[in-house]
């Protein structure tokens, strides 16, 4: 980790085979914001369409990657809602996962539309600069968090990962060699939709490195959203998960056993590939059991280890 600004730039070079490390070992392992103004929202015009562009910034000072990974739980049941960050971030069981695999397993269409209401949510937050903000130009120069799914964090890992040899590889989170992301959104069947996001040509972010150094003493801490404390243990979870679903009493362990032979995380095992993605993928910033941390491409095979 970069203690000194100095370090940050002579030590880039080291610190994309780190981040490609880091990336592989939260891929081993099983798997925030709100109305927090420290999080930057891309503004859309009443067609659903908008553009912007921002920078990913490095790791903040005293840490070692440039974003986290976070799961989290957001339906409502017949007793209320249940909104709660997803234990499984922290490679830990979760109550609300644990029943989405019994119902999926039991192969019963109408509990897997069930499972694909509750199910839980992979996003990644990261720091950026705001190059260009048409909707909120005020914006524009300063530095926030941003929230985003799997389809942005594959624009990142092919930038990081490109198909062809032809094509450069690019550090995004690199404030001298990095690129500007212009960022995209169309409204598709009722989603937003990035996949016309892309990267810039490889430039510096400024020219200054004073200013650089201002910028990244500005950035937020990203270790704070996988702290223990900004997660619920499994009882609480269970009561609530109960309350939220309208059960007499808090949810057990009954299917641990169950899920441990199978995988911490729902995973259906029944239905083909295909039929999977066509039962979950309901909006493009969703985690599917077909996106399951094997799977997910080179970038996050290859974020960490000291």
């Amino acid at each position: 980790m970069a203690s000194s600004f100095n370090q940050l730039k002579q030590g880039r070079k080291s610190d994309f085979d780190k981040l490609a490390k880091a990336v592989e070992k939260l891929n081993e392992k099983q798997g925030g914001g709100g109305a927090d103004t420290r999080f930057w929202q891309p503004g859309v015009d009443q067609a659903g369409n908008g553009f912007a562009v921002i920078r990913f910034l490095p790791a903040p000072a005293g840490e070692d990657n440039p974003f986290v990974r976070v799961f989290s739980h957001g339906f409502k049941g017949p007793g209320g809602w249940f909104i709660e960050n997803c234990p499984t971030t922290l490679n830990e069981k979760c109550p609300a996962c644990e029943e989405n695999t019994k119902l999926w397993n039991s192969g019963v269409d109408s509990n897997k539309k069930i499972v694909s209401e509750r199910k839980r949510k992979l996003n990644f937050i990261s720091n950026i600069y705001v190059v260009r903000d048409p909707s909120n130009p005020s914006n524009e120069g300063k530095v926030f968090l941003f929230k985003y799914g799997k389809k942005i964090y594959d624009k990142i890992n092919n930038a990081m990962y490109p198909e062809f040899e032809d094509e450069k590889a690019v550090n995004p989170f690199d404030m001298w060699e990095g690129a500007d992301f212009k960022l995209k959104i169309r409204k598709v069947e009722g989603y937003r939709n990035y996949d016309k996001s892309e990267f810039d040509s490889a430039a510096p972010l400024l020219d200054d490195d004073g200013k650089l150094e201002k910028i990244w003493q500005s950035e937020h801490s990203l270790a704070s959203f996988t702290e223990r404390k900004e997660f619920k243990g499994y009882e609480e979870l269970s009561a609530r998960l109960a309350k939220s679903l309208g059960h007499a009493a808090p949810m057990t362990r009954a299917i641990e056993e169950e899920a441990e032979e199978e995988a911490p995380v729902y995973r259906p095992k029944a239905a083909p590939a295909k039929q999977e993605k066509e039962a979950w993928n309901s909006d493009d910033e969703a985690f599917t059991p077909s996106d399951s941390e094997d799977d997910l491409p080179n970038f996050f095979k290859k974020l960490a280890e000291e």
